[in-house]
């Protein structure tokens, strides 16, 4: 029922049908609207707005199909933080259209959003969708990173070549494909040495993430806090082959096989063109 709410919605706010030449694309947010930070502090967070928006607008205008998930089916939150329109080239006309949208769609309203489960996305099957797409915000170091029903649909995914778009603090959910990635984790929260996993199915992959230095540049949004880890850390520790921008904030789009990875916020609408250029 909820996919098919999601069709009809879709096809009635962007004129489109769905033809024979459309994809079916599933976009991945997290189900916290929270991140756990050291010392018992709590991160007020969600997805960014410009980072999910950008390229599921772009998804939507060229008529293809999109299915929501989270890993248990709730309803996503928005980082409040990111509705502002320095991520719209500081358009306030441009941020007002991407807020018109989100509401339209309803996916952050609990009883109304047409997200479903991990689980069900299983039960539908991983061949029906042609991508995969997880935008960033801090939410997914909560929970994607560590979800096992994501890990199967990503390590699926790679074994049939099919496009896998992720960006800014989303690649951290690649981890989720680990043979162990809570024991992974909690390694790095230490100061043992780390060392990578020959078993990861993207060791070896080039690949970004928000920077290092982006994230120290970013860190007073934590409100004295402080991230267990970082996610550029992470994947160079998991064996990913990490590439940077060489200026903070600038965007930056890393393509290996069938992984696109784009580093910040800036880079969303960059991996919105090379996903959407995938699906010809």
């Amino acid at each position: 029922m909820k996919t098919l709410t999601r069709i009809a919605l879709t096809t009635a706010l962007l004129g489109t049908s769905l033809t024979a030449s459309a994809s079916n694309v599933l976009v991945v947010l997290s189900d916290s609207a929270t991140l756990d930070l050291k010392d018992g502090k709590v991160f007020a967070t969600g997805f960014y707005l410009n980072e999910l928006l950008q390229p599921v607008k772009m998804l939507l205008d060229a008529g293809h199909s999109i299915t929501f998930a989270t890993p248990n089916g709730r309803a996503p939150t928005v980082d409040k933080t990111s509705i502002d329109k320095m991520y719209f080239n500081n358009d306030e006309v441009v941020l007002e259209t991407y807020k018109h949208l989100l509401d339209q769609l309803k996916l952050t309203v609990p009883d109304q959003s047409a997200v479903i489960s991990l689980a069900r996305v299983e039960q539908i099957g991983y061949a029906h969708f042609d991508a995969v797409y997880i935008p960033g915000g801090h939410a997914p170091m909560q929970d994607l990173l560590h979800s096992r029903s994501l890990g199967r649909l990503l390590m699926d995914f790679h074994a049939q070549g099919k496009t896998t778009a992720l960006v800014c603090h989303g690649p951290i959910a690649l981890l989720s494909t680990l043979p162990d990635a809570q024991n992974f984790t909690r390694q790095l929260q230490t100061a043992k040495p780390v060392n990578a996993s020959a078993d990861w199915i993207y060791a070896g992959y080039k690949m970004t993430v928000i920077s290092n230095k982006e994230e120290e540049a970013a860190k007073g949004l934590l409100n004295g806090g402080e991230m267990k880890f970082y996610p550029q850390t992470a994947l160079e520790k998991a064996g990913g082959l990490y590439s940077s921008n060489t200026e903070n904030w600038t965007p930056n789009v890393v393509v290996d096989r069938e992984l696109i990875t784009g580093q910040n916020p800036a880079s969303a609408t960059e991996v919105g063109k090379v996903l959407l250029g995938r699906l010809k």
